[in-house]
């Protein structure tokens, strides 16, 4: 018998899962882990399902369900079911949920402010870039001897969060400036072979700009991501992308320069080599071997 009643059930099994996480054997924190990671699953799936997608054994998810006050797993499948079958599983009606955790108060108001001013700009931005766009750029990358990626201030680590993932199965990708250089200097024996992937937002940057002033004069194709087509890297780039960046904070958001990157890539290994997923492979499995990763126990 279901021990929970409301408009979000599941949600408020997956919260009592999770805060039963400590307290659960190994191997039951598996099967938790997995139905938190994977909720659209639970509805679906028969309990020896979930528990090979585990890589537990089936008594062990029954034990889970147990322990947040179910009989079994059919018992704690059937909420999931049921959203199914309501036609509820999906995300919540952003003006609904919006106002609801704006009326909580001060840091309530702030949430759902945020919350919203994020999803206007995951709209906004993806909104005005087509496939055509990301794909001729890709392609590009793809095609280059070099990419230079090129970010300072908080867009540092948005560059070099891209470089790290797309070094993970490419060689080719540099983050710039490299320490103790300029991104100028970093770019002095680069030419038309090459790619410049540039980052800047209001108030711009004057090293990415003369950065890029340099790309272009040496013949390199550029990738201009900002927040306005009158930025000086966008005008004039090969490959323009425009980000929206507003928030409630003094702080500009870089969700959407973030989310821009992350498609950017899945695009580049797209147009790539089908050795990139095998190399990607490689890469993890030698940090499994060296220890560098902690194994589920």
């Amino acid at each position: 018998m279901s021990i929970m009643n409301g408009t979000n059930i599941s949600g408020a099994i997956l919260d009592r899962l999770a805060d039963e996480l400590g307290a659960l054997t190994p191997e039951a924190r598996k099967a938790a882990t997995y139905v938190l990671e994977n909720p659209q699953d639970v509805g679906v799936s028969t309990v020896r399902e979930i528990a090979q997608a585990a890589q537990v054994k089936p008594n062990t998810v029954v034990r889970m369900a147990r322990q947040v006050g179910f009989e079994g797993y059919d018992d704690f499948r059937e909420p999931f079911r049921d959203e199914i079958r309501n036609g509820t599983v999906s995300f919540p009606d952003r003006a609904r949920w919006l106002q609801s955790i704006g009326a909580n108060g001060e840091l309530g108001g702030l949430y759902a402010d945020m919350v919203g001013a994020m999803l206007a700009n995951i709209e906004d931005t993806f909104g005005n870039i087509s496939e055509t766009d990301l794909k001729a750029a890709a392609e590009d990358i793809w095609n280059s001897r070099q990419v230079f990626t090129l970010g300072v201030g908080v867009n540092n680590a948005n560059a070099q969060n891209f470089t790290y993932l797309a070094s993970t199965g490419m060689s080719q990708f540099h983050l710039i400036p490299k320490v103790g250089s300029t991104a100028v200097d970093d770019l002095a024996w680069a030419d038309s072979q090459d790619v410049l992937i540039a980052i800047t937002c209001k108030p711009y940057r004057t090293e990415v700009i003369e950065a890029v002033k340099v790309a272009r004069e040496q013949g390199m194709k550029v990738v201009g991501i900002s927040d306005s087509p009158a930025s000086p890297i966008i005008v004039g780039s090969d490959h323009g992308f425009i980000v929206a960046a507003d928030t409630p904070q003094f702080f500009p958001s870089s969700v959407t320069t973030v989310s821009l990157l992350e498609t950017l890539l899945s695009f580049v290994i797209a147009c790539g080599s089908s050795e990139i997923p095998e190399r990607v492979e490689r890469f993890h499995t030698r940090r499994h071997q060296l220890g560098i990763y902690k194994d589920a126990e």
